[in-house]
């Protein structure tokens, strides 16, 4: 049995574009894939601050800040300037749950880190 868990949070990372002819995916800058642990391909969460809109796709690398949400119906619900949330997901075995160390990732409103904090199961 695998458990479903938060592995990293981008916390309310701002929009800098959405690209409707692209086939799919979310673009993040890879200062923020550096700093919370999230690979490219590894599918996330994504929670629109403006809207409440909710969107999953996978990740693929992009330029430093950069949040780019691609395709046609992901560009509909997401603009530039939107502030949102973005979940990384893993699935871990019972056996490494209590090792999970969590990152949330804060930024500024060009996306640059201003603070990274690290949970456990220690912190709750």
């Amino acid at each position: 049995m695998n458990i479903r868990v938060c592995m990293a949070k981008l916390h309310n990372v701002t929009v800098t574009e959405a690209n409707p002819n692209y086939k799919g995916s979310i673009t993040i800058g890879q200062n923020l894939l550096d700093a919370s642990g999230i690979k490219p391909y590894q599918m996330v969460i994504i929670n629109n601050g403006r809207n409440g809109d909710t969107w999953q796709t996978y990740v693929i690398p992009g330029k430093t800040g950069e949040i780019c949400l691609n395709g046609h119906p992901p560009a509909h619900h997401f603009k530039p300037g939107d502030v949102v949330i973005i979940l990384a997901e893993a699935f871990v075995t019972p056996e490494e749950f209590p090792k999970l160390v969590a990152k949330v990732i804060f930024v500024d409103d060009k996306n640059s880190i201003t603070n990274v904090e690290s949970h456990t199961l220690g912190d709750l």
